[in-house]
This record gives structure tokens, C-alpha cells and sequence, in this order.
């Protein structure tokens, strides 16, 4: 059995529909049920996740909560011999900006159990952020509108998470996952336009305007890392990684392809 943490998040969900197909046995954790066959836990307070390991031999851990030991020790004790953890880029390329993430990573190396790191570039699924404005008015707005990262569709991230949980040769590798080329905000928001059929009109914001919208559900550190990477992306953030596609036999998905498959959310 596998148990999958934030099984009701972008990444989650598919991951447990993956496993399930494969008639793999999953636990699904979230910390507010999302239905069916998920179970209440929240990886903030440990305790609430006493029993969960139970019978388990692999678990998805995803960066939350401020106490990563415990949750390990717990599932440890429980019997789970695999641990493979959805980490961030930003932990390899900007480790003070982003300390959570590598306090998790470091957790994970120390755990005494077979482990993999996922460390994820953006993600497609971000743009779900321009939801509500697309449905609305059909405007978009980002800073940095002409500055191109590789983002990587969720979809792929969870196949890539799925195969590493069922497969013994990936211990003690850390993978980076990006998209298949770099895209632009300019240019993700023409792709969902191209989904809609309609116009979307793209508004680039200052960095101030950005930081101001940013810093209302991000702590503070993370809004600047955050700020960096998007504006002043380094050559290893641009890069499109090849890991991706070693572990999936396939190229990973374009934004227009996430574009095309999530339209309904932007209309």
C-alpha cells in the first residue's frame, strides 16, 4: 500500500488516480477530506496521522507542516520502507530563500529509509491563479511578462512521483521536473486564450504590484525567492530538465496541452 499526502491537491489527485488504475492499494491523506475513500490528516500536527502508516510500504510526503521528523518517525516505526518527497526547485537553486523545502529534503535523506526527491519547477497549474479573472473580464496579469521558465504540467509530476513510489532503481536520487521548453506569462495566457477560443487580454504588473499580491498568502521569504526566480530566473531555473522524461519514456506535456485539458476552469 502507498500512502499519498495532499491527495486532493493538483498533483495528488492524479497521482492517486494513477495508482488506482494500476490497482496499486493507496491510503489518500488530506487535511480536509475531498471525498470518497480520504482520510482526515493534516502533516502540521503528526498525531493526526497515527494509524495512516498502518500496512503501508511507500509514502508521497509533500512539503507542509514544520515538522518533518515526526512525520517520518511515525511512518518509519509503522512499518513504510520508501518515503519520496515532492520538494522545489528553488531548494537546489536558491537554498536560503527556500529552507523550508531543504529542511524537508534534509529530513528525508536522514530518515534512515530508501528515498527520492522531487524537486518540481513551477507548475502549469499556477495559472489557475488567473481563474477568476479569465472568467470575469478575459484579462490576465503577471509580472515579468516576457520571461521564459520551463513550468511543468502537474499531470506529468504526479506519473513521475507514481513510477518512483513502484520502482526499486530511483532510491536515493533527486530528480528536477520541468516542462519541455521555457514559456512565458505573455504566452501561457495567449495558450489559454488559444483553449477558450477567445481573446485574453495579458497585463504585465510591476514587480511591486506582484510582491503586493504575492505577500497576501505567501510568507514574506518566499514572496521574494519567488519574486527572483519569476524575474531573474538563474541558468539552471531556465534549463529544461531531461529528468522527467528519463523516468516516463516520453517528453513531459506543454502548457498548451494543460491549457486545452483544464479550458472549463477559464470559461
Amino acid at each position: 500500500m502507498i500512502v499519498v499526502t495532499g491527495a486532493t491537491g493538483n498533483v495528488g489527485r492524479t497521482l492517486v488516480r494513477i495508482l488506482t488504475e494500476g490497482r496499486v492499494p493507496v491510503t489518500a491523506v488530506a487535511r480536509n477530506i475531498g471525498g470518497p475513500g480520504t482520510v482526515a490528516g493534516d502533516l502540521g500536527e503528526p498525531e493526526s496521522l497515527r494509524g495512516v502508516f498502518e500496512g503501508a510500504e511507500a509514502l508521497f510526503l509533500l512539503v507542509a507542516g514544520e515538522r518533518p521528523y515526526d512525520v517520518l518517525d511515525l511512518a518509519k516505526s509503522a512499518g513504510v520502507r520508501r518515503v519520496v518527497l515532492l520538494s522545489s526547485q528553488g531548494a537546489g537553486t536558491r537554498p536560503e530563500a527556500y529552507a523550508h523545502p531543504r529542511r524537508f529534503e534534509a529530513a528525508v535523506r536522514e530518515s534512515g529509509l530508501d528515498w527520492t526527491i522531487l524537486r518540481s519547477g513551477g507548475l502549469d497549474s499556477n495559472a489557475f491563479a488567473w481563474a477568476e479573472s479569465i472568467r470575469a473580464e478575459r484579462t490576465a496579469a503577471a509580472p515579468f511578462g516576457d520571461v521564459g521558465l520551463p513550468f511543468v504540467d502537474p499531470d506529468d509530476v504526479a506519473a513521475v512521483a507514481a513510477a518512483v513510489l513502484r520502482e526499486d532503481a530511483h532510491a536515493g536520487a533527486t530528480y528536477t521536473l520541468t516542462g519541455p521548453a521555457p514559456t512565458t506569462p505573455r504566452a501561457r495566457a495567449a495558450a489559454i486564450a488559444a483553449a477558450l477560443g477567445e481573446e485574453v487580454a495579458f497585463t504585465e504588473q510591476s514587480r511591486a504590484e506582484a510582491h503586493e499580491s504575492m505577500a497576501r498568502f505567501m510568507p514574506l521569504p518566499v514572496v521574494e525567492g519567488t519574486l527572483a526566480v519569476l524575474g531573474e530566473p538563474t541558468e539552471e531555473e531556465r534549463r529544461v530538465s531531461p529528468d522527467a522524461e528519463r523516468v516516463l519514456g516520453r517528453a513531459p506535456g506543454t502548457f498548451a496541452s494543460w491549457a486545452r485539458r483544464n479550458a472549463a476552469a477559464f470559461r
